[in-house]
């Protein structure tokens, strides 16, 4: 049975209007914050109203996948911190966890943010591997979008290790990670017969499906995926498709 507090979330945005007085195309605050880590090659901490998230970046020599022995790895690890929110337990990566890695992975590979084939050393033996970890500090909602704009921030804050006889020399650095494009993930809801953005923890609660884009500078689609078992017409992806767009590029410009 539907709760009051949900009736009242939902009236509310079925008059186009939210709790918190947002909009309901309107993100909460957001704050982007690069090289916050002392030992990472990059990183970031995104906060999203009170949604906090870090991103690291580390840098290894690894050996080549063998169906691509010419370029470099890329690996997105996530970590829910029990103290970031009540339902997250301590143990093994969650179900949660590793599909929110899986999604932030495929928005960076598809968006080819990265060119991997720069990335090799000696084929078939030595490649740099781009490590991605993903810590959430704390969960007020959306940290999707908050986990993905962590991780390309942080990337962008990447530098190369110094090689020294072919091993790396933590703390010194050849030069910056070289990233291409700028994917920025935006995840749309739909309440009803209305759309909003950014969701907080509440909110969430009565989402009844979403689609994620992942979105290139050039406004290509690099990645969707969508949550929830309820249909979707067509015309509401494409309209969906359209405020991601536009709200992309508001978020890409906070990372400079």
């Amino acid at each position: 049975m539907e709760n009051i507090a949900d009736k009242y979330l939902k009236g509310l945005i079925e008059g186009g209007r939210r709790s918190d007085g947002r909009k309901l195309d309107e993100f909460r605050e957001i704050e982007v914050k690069v090289g916050v880590m002392k030992n990472a090659e990059g990183s970031a901490l995104v906060k999203i109203g009170d949604t906090k998230v870090i991103a690291g970046i580390k840098m290894e020599i690894v050996e080549p996948f063998k169906d691509t022995p010419e370029e470099g790895v890329l690996k997105v690890n996530a970590e829910f911190s029990p103290l970031a929110s009540p339902e997250f337990e301590i143990g093994p990566p969650s179900e949660d966890a590793i599909e929110l890695a899986r999604v932030v992975d495929r928005g960076i590979r598809e968006s080819r943010a990265i060119e991997l084939e720069r990335l090799c050393l000696e084929p078939k033996l030595r490649v740099w591997g781009v490590f991605i970890d993903i810590d959430i500090l704390n969960h007020c909602g959306n940290l999707l979008d908050a986990s993905a704009l962590a991780s390309i921030a942080a990337l962008l804050n990447t530098k190369i290790p110094k090689l020294e006889n072919g091993e790396i020399v933590r703390g010194k650095f050849e030069k910056a990670l070289q990233v291409a494009f700028k994917p920025i993930t935006i995840t749309v809801c739909k309440v009803g017969n209305n759309f909003l953005l950014d969701p907080s923890y509440e909110e969430e609660e009565i989402v009844e499906t979403k689609l994620s884009f992942g979105i290139r500078d050039d406004d290509k689609i690099c990645a969707i995926q969508k949550y929830g078992s309820k249909e979707l017409e067509f015309s509401d992806i494409e309209a969906a498709l359209d405020l991601a767009v536009v709200k992309s590029k508001e978020l890409r410009k906070l990372l400079g």
